[in-house]
């Protein structure tokens, strides 16, 4: 289970096993800038999670991930007020073997963060008294 508190501020914080993950409002919504906002956590579970999928392709295949990068941008549609589009770029260095270049990004979407976003769990929110 995990657990949110609240620190202070708009610092929101998730517990989760023995882990503590800080989340806070840039200065320009008020609050310190001083970890992430929840959004950027999400962007950022996408980039990890294909990121992961990328480092066990290469693994299984004994070519090194050093120079290996993700970049992931977003398009933001100000009407609907959401992001529409995610773009992930895996940034190959010269040394990658190029007959691996389609493999891996069959790897990375792999990703069960993207397979949950294609197919959205049901999110119940509910109250309880202590």
């Amino acid at each position: 289970m995990m657990t949110i508190t609240f620190p202070g501020g708009k610092k929101v914080e998730a517990r989760y096993k023995g882990i503590t993950i800080q989340t806070d409002q840039p200065v320009s919504e008020g609050g310190g800038g001083t970890a992430p906002a929840p959004f950027d956590l999400f962007i950022a579970s996408i980039g990890t999670c294909m990121g992961y999928y990328v480092l066990q392709f290469c693994e299984q295949r004994d070519i090194s991930c050093k120079d290996i990068r993700l970049s992931l941008t977003d398009e933001w549609d100000p009407i609907v007020r959401r992001i529409i589009r995610i773009k992930v770029t895996i940034e190959l260095p010269s040394s990658f073997p190029s007959k691996y270049s389609d493999a891996v990004i069959k790897a990375a979407e792999q990703c069960t963060v993207k397979k949950h976003l294609l197919t959205p769990p049901e999110i119940v929110v509910e109250t309880k008294q202590r």
